[in-house]
Order: structure tokens, then sequence, then C-alpha cells
């Protein structure tokens, strides 16, 4: 700028005109780039959200046929999340090309003062050419600071997604023929199952059948492997060895959407999502109806419960249902297994965190879906969750070591000095 005062004050105060400028784009486009900086940080963690509690809540997504759902949401935030940053792109890219196209009229502009300043005689002709490329020279290092500002934010970004997409769990889909609904029988066939990525078994040659109207206590003492033959007859776990059975048809058979129709899972580690109290229950279908969600909520006698929240059905529970007491996400997750009154429904410590009310309304649960003919499974540890099943099967270092009618395998239980220990266990929990 020195340069062209040298030649001539005008051309001086023009380039330092053009530089401030040039300099206002810059602060415009910083202040663009903030507010666009923080719709982008939402909506990316939004999508981090769904993409962690999906991550925790894998079994309950498998089993419930959620994940159809679950995807439709992280498509919808992830387009948001580029549209974002979409946005940015091009207001940085804009105020970019603008600041270099203005660089290219300033010049111009400078030849044509130096023009008229030479045929008045003020300056020479190559002093208009120095003029020229002084200013050239002067506006150069803000022009290149801001396109390579944007670069550099265009690449972070670019960099930041790419890793998104790349750590993103890839979801196999394949067409399969759509099979009836299942209402006659669960059958579980020499299963032998270990937890994903373990060859070591758990589970070693257990098999059981249920039919239409049954339900099964499972008791046990810890480690004994309760937890995982419930993950394996809901298709969490895959067994190394055997078959799980839905009316005749291995659960491979059956499109995982349309399977988790039929099945309600409320695992031991309860976990809902963000979004609405109707929104959990319903398994964030779109196309659920009012009808069907409180009459879900009913079946797991968290109606009225639900009625006193602030705004009732429609309460936003927070990531994790974090403003819930454990108790009041244990009925809610209830409620979510019984939605659209599943054929089979598979309950894993049900009621560890429930009250004297909440362990009756988990028994007429229990009988409520036996009435009305599916098959219900309750792992427990407390006697009040089976008060509503028919059988019992006692698993003990990965076998079952009894099964039959509840009355018949207690009393057997008590009898046995051997398996007096679970009992006591279970009766003191």
């Amino acid at each position: 700028f020195a340069g062209c005062f040298l030649l001539h004050p005008w051309l001086g105060w023009l380039a330092v005109a053009g530089g401030a400028v040039i300099l206002g784009l810059t602060a415009l486009a910083e202040r663009r780039s903030r507010l666009t900086a923080a719709a982008q940080q939402a909506s990316g963690l939004s999508r981090q959200m769904i993409a962690e509690a999906s991550r925790r809540n894998a079994e309950a997504l498998a089993a419930m046929g959620m994940g159809a759902a679950f995807e439709s949401r992280w498509r919808e935030i992830s387009r948001r999340h580029i549209g974002d940053w979409l946005a940015g792109a091009d207001a940085i890219g804009g105020l970019g090309a603008f600041a270099k196209i203005f660089r290219m009229i300033l010049q111009s502009a400078v030849l044509g003062l130096g023009a008229y300043l030479a045929i008045h005689g003020e300056i020479s002709g190559g002093a208009m050419i120095a003029a020229s490329i002084l200013t050239a020279r002067a506006l150069a290092p803000i022009e290149i600071a801001v396109a390579h500002w944007k670069g550099f934010v265009g690449a972070r970004e670019g960099l930041k997604r790419l890793r998104q997409v790349l750590d993103a769990p890839a979801l196999a889909m394949r067409e399969r023929t759509a099979l009836p609904q299942p209402r006659h029988e669960l059958a579980a066939e020499g299963l032998l199952v270990a937890a994903p990525g373990q060859q070591a078994p758990i589970l070693q040659g257990v098999s059981l059948k249920l039919e239409a109207g049954q339900g099964l206590g499972i008791i046990g003492p810890s480690a004994s492997g309760k937890s995982t033959l419930v993950r394996a007859l809901v298709g969490v776990w895959r067994p190394l060895k055997g078959t799980v059975r839905l009316d005749g048809a291995e659960l491979d058979q059956w499109n995982r959407s349309e399977l988790g129709q039929h099945i309600g899972y409320l695992p031991q580690d309860i976990e809902l999502f963000d979004g609405t109290v109707a929104e959990n229950i319903a398994r964030f279908q779109a196309a659920a109806s009012d009808e069907a969600i409180i009459a879900a909520a009913r079946a797991a006698g968290a109606h009225e419960l639900i009625l006193k929240f602030e705004n009732g059905y429609d309460t936003r529970i927070g990531e994790g249902g974090s403003i819930l007491s454990g108790g009041q996400r244990q009925r809610i997750a209830l409620a979510r297994a019984l939605f659209g009154d599943p054929f089979l429904v598979v309950l894993d410590e049900p009621n560890s965190n429930l009250d004297h009310d909440g362990d009756e309304a988990l028994t007429v649960a229990v009988r409520g879906i036996r009435a009305r003919g599916g098959i219900v499974i309750v792992v427990t540890h407390r006697p009040t969750a089976i008060a509503g099943v028919d059988q019992i099967a006692l698993i003990a270092e990965g076998r079952i070591q009894a099964f039959g009618p509840r009355e018949e395998i207690l009393q057997r239980v008590l009898k046995q000095g051997g398996l007096a220990s679970v009992q006591r266990q279970t009766v003191a929990s």
C-alpha cells in the first residue's frame, strides 16, 4: 500500500479502500461461518446421540424390529446435517469467490485511475502498470487467506463426515418371503450359545418348547446363562449350534423388521430414547395409532402413571429417559415391549426397579399376554415376577436343570439340597 501512495495518493487510497472492503468480506465470512458452524454442531450432535443410543440399545432395536424406524430418524437428521454443512460451504465459498472477483475489479479500477492520471501527466505509463501490480500484491495475502480458510473448513468438515460414514454400522438388508404371523409355538433345539466374537459356550444343549398361552419363568444363579438364553430366543445372539423356531420357521427366515413386530423384549439394561413417551412406546413407528399406544400402556399398567406426567404421553423424557425414575423407565419399557400385542414377549429382570404396585401390574401384564394367546418368558431372581407364569425352567452351569409346571419345579427345588441354594437366593432377592 505504501508503494501505491508513493506513486500517487489517489492510487494509495483506492488500494486501501479495496483492502478494507475485502477485510469486511472476511469479517462477514467469519460471522456467517460461526452461525453455520453452530447449526452443523447441533445437527451433528443430534446424529451422534441417535448413533450412541442405537449402539447402547442394539439388543432392543434388533429384537423388536425398531431398526427401520431409527434408520429413518438417522437419515432425516443426516439430511439436516448435510444441509447445514452445505449452507456453511455456500456462504464461505460465495464470499471467497466475491472477494476474488472484487480484487480483479479493483485491479481494473487501479488501471483505469492510473490511465486517467497518466493522460493528465501526473504519473507515467510505467507507474500505472506498477500501481496495478502493487495493488494486486497488497491484496493477494488477504485473498489467499480467505480462499485457504474456505478450503480448510471444507476439508475439515468433509473428513468429519467421511469418518462418520465409515464408522456407521452397515445393515445388510435382504428381501425375504413374508411369513404369516406366528400363533402357535416357540421351540428351541440343542442351543449352543456363546457371546458374540467368542467361542467358549455359555449355554450348552438347551432345548425347550412353549405353546401359545403359556408363560415360562427362568430362574437360576447369577452368570448361569439366563440372559444369554433369552437373547438367543429373540434373535439378538446367533447360536453356534441349534435352532430357534416360531411356528416351525427359524428366526433367520424372517425379515428382521417383520419379526420385530411379533416380539416384545425388555432387556436387563433398560434404555429409552430421546423423544416423547408415546414415541418410545410406539417404537418410533410414525404410523402408530394413539389407540395402540394407550392400549400398550394400559396392558403394562402404566396409563395412569403416564397421565401424571406434565404433558402426559407427549412428555419428552430426554436421552436415556433421564427425567424418569428407574421404576418409571421400567414401566414404559414394559409398555414398549407389549406394543402391538406381540406373540412372543421376553422380559429380562422386569421388576428390578418396581414397587408393590409395579409388581402387581407386571403380573397382570403377564397373565394378559397368556390370555390373548401369546407366549411370555420372564427371567428373574424375585418370586413375585413368576406369579403369572405356569412353567419354570431352572438354569445352572449353562444347562436347563429342571423344566416343567411351576409348582412341581419349585417343590423339586425345595427338596433337592443341591438346588436349594438357588431357591434361597431367589427368595432372598
